[in-house]
């Protein structure tokens, strides 16, 4: 792997050195000084809860035969247990419906490097891969939707 200079490196701590500070630059946006979040009030929800049945069809929506993120857990393996944990998932999406805060794992993603070309020692050669917790992807089926 080559660093910024185009020196090259090889032992594993630089190397992921590297791959953080490419990926950092790249997926991180700089030069926004003033971002101010607008609070809303309402006297009721803007959007209503997810019912069971809705989340009993997000549950299938992940794509099958997928790597999973940092839960480690497989979209078959929620979609083979079905309405099993049903209840559970319900439960957890609206509890973070209304907290309106994401867990922290929920917000890390498991980020691969898939090369594209050129030379393969420069890491602007490669686009990145990002992959998300699949219980994640079933609450993202609510906030997408439009």
């Amino acid at each position: 792997m080559k660093d910024n200079k185009g020196d090259l490196v090889a032992d594993c701590h630089s190397i992921l050195v590297q791959w953080m500070n490419y990926f950092s630059q790249l997926l991180n946006v700089h030069g926004v000084n003033d971002v101010r979040q607008t609070e809303i009030l309402a006297a009721e929800p803007l959007v209503p809860e997810p019912s069971a049945s809705e989340v009993e069809l997000a549950i299938e929506k992940p794509k099958n035969h997928k790597s999973p993120g940092i839960d480690q857990i497989q979209a078959e393996l929620i979609k083979t247990w079905g309405k099993t944990i049903l209840c559970q998932i319900h439960k957890l999406t609206i509890f973070i419906w209304n907290k309106e805060e994401l867990s922290e794992e929920w917000k890390e993603s498991i980020i691969l490097p898939i090369y594209k070309k050129g030379d393969k020692m420069d890491c602007s050669n490669y686009r990145d891969m990002s992959h998300l917790p699949t219980t994640y992807k079933i609450l993202c089926t609510f906030c997408c939707q439009g």
